[in-house]
C-alpha cells in the first residue's frame, strides 16, 4: 500500500470590511395721575425672578434640609453606581440616559429649596455641579450611541472633570453640616490605551486538528476574532492592527467567525473601551479532513479584517448584545 501523501488545500477568504429697568406708566386715558408700575435699583428692589412685594421662602431648618437631601440621595447615588456597573454597550446607553434624568431632576428639585443660611454657598455649588454633570452625561450619551465610548470606564473618564467637581461639592456640603451629599462612589481611571500581545488567546479551546485560520488585520484598530462552532466558542484571539496571526490545529467543523475592532482593551470586561465595532462573516467557514489510500486533504483558511481588492466574503454588523465576546 502506498504511503499517504500530505496535501494542504488552501482556500482564500477575503472580506470587504467597511467600518430690570425703571418703567413709568403713561397717563390714564380717563385722566388722573401717572402711576409707577416698576422699581429699578435702590433700596427695596425686588430680587431677579421675584415679583415686587413677594418675599423669599423661609430657610429650611437643618433637620428639614437634611430630610430633603436624604429623599434624593439614594436615587442619585444608585444612578451613578448603576452606570459604573453597566456591562455591554446597549445597557450602558440606557444607564447613561437614566443617570442624566435622575441627576437633572434632583438638581431642579434642590434648586427650589431655601437651605439653611450657613450652607447656602455649599448648596448652590452642589446644585450647580449636579447640573453640570447631568449636562455632560447628555453629551456623552451621543458618544455611546456612536460607539465612540463603549464601556462605563470610558464614559466616566470622558466626564471625569465634572465627576470630580460633583464629588468635591458633595463633600463640602457634607462636611459643612453632616448632610447626605456623598453620592459619588466611583472614580474615573483616566484615558488608557491598553493592548494585548499579538496572537494572545482569550479562549484557546482544543486545537488538535489539521486545519489553520490565518487572520490578517490590516486596519487601524486592534481586533479580537472569535470562532463559534455550533453554540460554543472554539477559540478567541487578539490580533493587533497591521498584524497577522495564524491559528493552527483547527478541528473539523463549520465555524461562524465574529470580530470586534476597537481601542484600549479592558481585560475585566473583555471589551474595547473606545471606537468599538461588532461584525461577523456572513458565510460559515468549513474545515474538513479527508483521508484516502494515498492522500490526506484538509482546509487552511485565510481571512482579512480590512477591505481588499477582490474580496469575496461579505460581513454584517452584529448587535452588541449578540456578540460572543472573548
Amino acid at each position: 500500500m502506498a504511503t499517504p501523501r500530505l496535501i494542504s488545500c488552501v482556500l482564500a477568504l477575503a472580506t470587504l470590511t467597511t467600518l430690570g429697568a425703571c418703567s413709568t406708566g403713561s397717563a390714564s386715558p380717563t385722566g388722573g395721575e401717572p402711576r409707577v408700575t416698576g422699581v429699578a435699583g435702590g433700596q427695596g428692589a425686588a430680587p431677579a425672578g421675584t415679583a415686587a412685594g413677594a418675599q423669599s421662602p423661609a430657610a429650611l431648618t437643618p433637620e428639614a434640609y437634611k430630610s430633603e437631601l436624604e429623599t434624593r440621595h439614594k436615587a442619585m447615588s444608585g444612578a451613578i453606581t448603576s452606570l459604573a456597573g453597566a456591562r455591554g454597550v446597549k445597557a450602558l446607553d440606557k444607564r447613561v440616559g437614566r443617570a442624566e434624568e435622575a441627576l437633572s431632576g434632583a438638581a431642579d428639585a434642590l434648586s427650589a429649596l431655601a437651605p439653611p443660611e450657613t450652607v447656602r454657598a455649599q448648596h448652590e455649588a452642589y446644585v450647580s455641579s449636579l447640573r453640570d454633570f447631568a449636562t455632560a452625561l447628555g453629551a456623552t450619551a451621543g458618544k455611546v450611541g456612536a460607539r465612540d465610548l463603549c464601556t462605563s470606564s470610558a464614559v466616566l473618564t470622558d466626564v471625569d472633570d465634572k465627576l470630580a467637581a460633583l464629588d468635591e461639592a458633595g463633600r463640602a456640603l457634607q462636611e459643612a453640616g453632616d448632610y447626605p451629599a456623598d453620592i459619588v462612589g466611583v472614580k474615573a481611571t483616566g484615558k488608557k490605551s491598553r493592548r494585548l500581545s499579538n496572537g494572545s488567546f482569550l479562549r484557546k479551546g482544543t486545537l488538535n486538528g489539521r486545519g489553520s485560520l490565518e487572520i490578517d488585520n490590516g486596519g487601524s484598530r486592534d481586533a479580537v476574532v472569535t470562532a463559534m462552532r455550533g453554540g460554543s466558542k472554539a477559540f478567541s484571539v487578539y490580533v493587533r492592527r497591521k498584524a497577522k496571526f495564524k491559528v493552527r490545529g483547527v478541528r473539523d467543523g463549520s465555524y461562524k467567525i465574529y470580530f470586534t475592532h476597537g481601542s484600549d482593551w479592558e481585560g475585566k470586561t473583555k471589551a474595547f473601551t473606545r471606537d468599538c465595532s461588532f461584525e461577523r462573516f456572513e458565510k460559515t467557514v468549513k474545515f474538513k479532513t479527508t483521508v484516502t489510500a494515498t492522500q490526506i486533504r484538509w482546509h487552511d483558511w485565510r481571512i482579512t479584517l480590512h477591505a481588499i481588492s477582490g474580496g469575496n466574503a461579505r460581513t454584517a454588523p452584529v448587535d452588541p448584545d449578540d456578540f460572543p465576546g472573548g
